[in-house]
């Protein structure tokens, strides 16, 4: 592989700031397919690919959100074009014979639960990272964000009571799924941007041994 270009990063790191305003500019449904695409192709640890996502667009979901928000939080999701529910599937497990046939996977979860749901957790987390820079790739600015009740998101969304999209419904019904974090999508207004915070310098939080 090469390095990218000085825009590429400029683009994924550099200059990519969290938006918490947005231009009144629609997400198109063909773009989030895209995203999915990038995002499905990062690695996960045996393949597990815990990450489960709704894509909130219309007023009514967003309206079944916004009880599950904190205050400070309401505007910003309800003003956004798309909110995504990043979440992850404890049972995961039950899929490693299609998504990692060379091995019998399963077995090293499907007896330790505690062992799964961390492993569900940190994976979900990893391809929630994969998220965000697949969205900055295809020109979308993101707001990720906690700052919610995820047991209301949870049952509102996740549960028999929800009426969103099922997920691999043979295997784990929607109870085996818990949110993770919030990422409203879309086009940021830049001109409302507070100056960017300071981070921390290589010397001060790295160490090559």
């Amino acid at each position: 592989m090469q390095a990218v270009s000085s825009g590429v990063l400029d683009q994924l790191f550099n200059k990519a700031r969290t938006h918490s305003h947005w231009q009144e500019r629609s997400v198109a449904g063909e773009l989030l397919k895209q995203l999915y695409e990038a995002v499905r192709f990062g690695p996960t640890s045996a393949n597990c690919f815990p990450m489960r996502l709704v894509f909130l667009q219309s007023r009514e979901s967003k309206e079944r959100l916004k009880p599950a928000l904190n205050p400070g939080n309401v505007e910003k999701t309800m003003q956004a074009p798309v909110t995504a529910i990043i979440a992850y599937d404890i049972r995961f497990y039950e899929y490693l014979p299609r998504l990692y046939p060379q091995t019998p996977a399963r077995e090293w979860f499907s007896d330790n639960p505690e062992y799964a749901e961390e492993t569900a957790f940190r994976n979900g987390s990893l391809q929630g990272g994969y998220f965000i820079l697949a969205a900055r790739a295809l020109g979308l600015d993101c707001g990720p964000m906690s700052g919610f009740d995820n047991a209301f998101v949870d049952h509102e969304f996740f549960s028999e009571k929800s009426s969103a999209p099922t997920f691999l419904q043979e295997h784990c019904p929607d109870s085996h799924i818990k949110s993770n974090f919030l990422c409203n999508l879309g086009y940021g207004e830049s001109s409302k941007l507070h100056p960017r915070n300071p981070r921390f310098e290589f010397d001060e939080v790295c160490r090559t041994l």
